[in-house]
């Protein structure tokens, strides 16, 4: 019997096998897919998620993929760039924006290196059941040959559908339905400064350099709008983009390398993330709209917390129950502000007088204007900067002419 049986090995799965095989645990980690390869993701580790690369020992291996590094982030409304960066975080400025077949590849082989045993191509078919806890799975390995496999808590990382989350009817808490959809695509020869994010009306663009000298140019629009933009792809995409000029100039010097990825399935809840025998983490456990990119990094987060309630719990320091209770309420209490700032944003109301009123504020104001960023970030907590009075201190010093203290 392993100890832990983890369905999922990307960004969520192979961390928490990762650990858990550090801790001396019988990890066995399992995937559909075969690596190295692709996923749909917007890609971007912020500096939280990239401190947590540092943490574990994987940073270099996230450096020697050929990613560049980003320290500036331009926000432009139509009116004015508001360019800056956040203050860093446990000593990390840096974030990278990595193709998934160079970071998941990273991610596996580590869990690996660790100790633990990774099935690829393996197809989970059943959650096995017995007296109402969850004890194991059923499934064909890469041959197609049948598999059984026990374990003392099944672990589902296989994202926003999970085959888990279904078979345990796991309850569903603060959700929302899709709100944007979104395409994007590769290109070459397009030089970007840093994350350039253009909202022209009710619409999103963001640049992310990414390995090998390649530009992901990732696109949104609200969700009402999908069948129209699917409809010609390229089409909307290419007059989306002319709304930035001088993007687009960029863009049409440039190169398109990939054809056009994308989807609307984009739902957002919280899961209870744990039951009998049973535990979920990442998309699995807690998905939301990709406008803030969070997605990676908040994996990360989520894989150490659950490896740390897993070990407590069968280490016996604390009951199992207990400590995965504990997992979902650290979770919940560093996701939820992000989550409601996610929603908004994903509501393309950008263009709001006191949204307009703040950048003009902010605008000759590096060191707030670097707080704001850092918000966007995810280096500065959102009410340490939207409080009532670091606003009106803001609004003052601009309207006095005075500076930034």
């Amino acid at each position: 019997m392993y100890d832990a049986i983890i369905i999922g090995a990307r960004c969520a799965g192979s961390p928490t096998a990762m650990l858990l095989a550090r801790k001396g645990y019988r990890v066995l980690l399992v995937d559909r897919a075969t690596f190295p390869s692709d996923t749909i993701s917007t890609q971007i580790i912020w500096p939280m998620g990239v401190a947590q690369l540092q943490t574990w020992g994987l940073l270099d291996r996230l450096v020697a993929s050929n990613c560049p590094k980003v320290t500036k982030f331009t926000m432009d409304l139509g009116d004015f760039p508001l360019s800056g960066w956040g203050p860093p975080v446990q000593g990390i400025a840096d974030s990278y924006g990595p193709r998934r077949f160079a970071l998941d590849k990273i991610l596996v082989d580590a869990a690996v290196d660790a100790g633990a045993e990774f099935r690829e191509g393996f197809t989970v078919d059943e959650i096995l059941v017995a007296d109402g806890r969850v004890t194991g799975v059923r499934g064909r390995d890469q041959g197609g040959s049948p598999v059984t496999e026990d374990a003392k808590i099944v672990i589902g990382a296989d994202g926003k559908h999970s085959l888990l989350a279904r078979a345990v009817q796991a309850p569903e808490y603060n959700a929302v339905p899709s709100l944007s959809c979104f395409y994007y695509t590769y290109w070459s020869g397009v030089p970007v400064d840093g994350y350039e994010d253009y909202w022209p009306g009710r619409k999103f663009i963001m640049t992310i350099p990414t390995n090998d000298d390649i530009t992901l140019i990732v696109m949104a629009w609200p969700c009402d709008q999908f069948h129209t933009i699917r409809a010609n792809i390229e089409k909307n995409y290419m007059d989306t983009i002319d709304l930035v000029p001088g993007l687009a100039e960029r863009v049409r010097e440039g190169h398109r390398e990939e054809p056009f990825y994308g989807t609307a399935d984009l739902p957002n809840f919280f899961r209870k993330p744990y039951g009998q025998g049973w535990s979920l983490v990442g998309d699995a456990g807690y998905n939301k709209d990709p406008i803030t990119a969070f997605g990676i990094s908040d994996a990360f987060r989520d894989a150490q917390l659950l490896s740390e309630a897993i070990d407590d719990g069968m280490s016996g320091r604390a009951g199992l129950e207990e400590a995965l209770g504990e997992y979902e309420r650290r979770r919940n209490e560093s996701a939820m502000p992000l989550y409601e700032t996610t929603l908004r944003a994903a509501e393309y109301d950008q263009h709001h007088p006191s949204s307009m009123e703040l950048r003009a504020a902010l605008q000759g104001n590096q060191p707030d204007t670097d707080l704001f960023m850092g918000v966007l970030t995810g280096s500065v907590p959102k009410e340490e900067f939207f409080n009532s009075q670091n606003i009106r201190r803001i609004l003052s010093q601009a309207k006095d002419g005075g500076s930034a203290v």
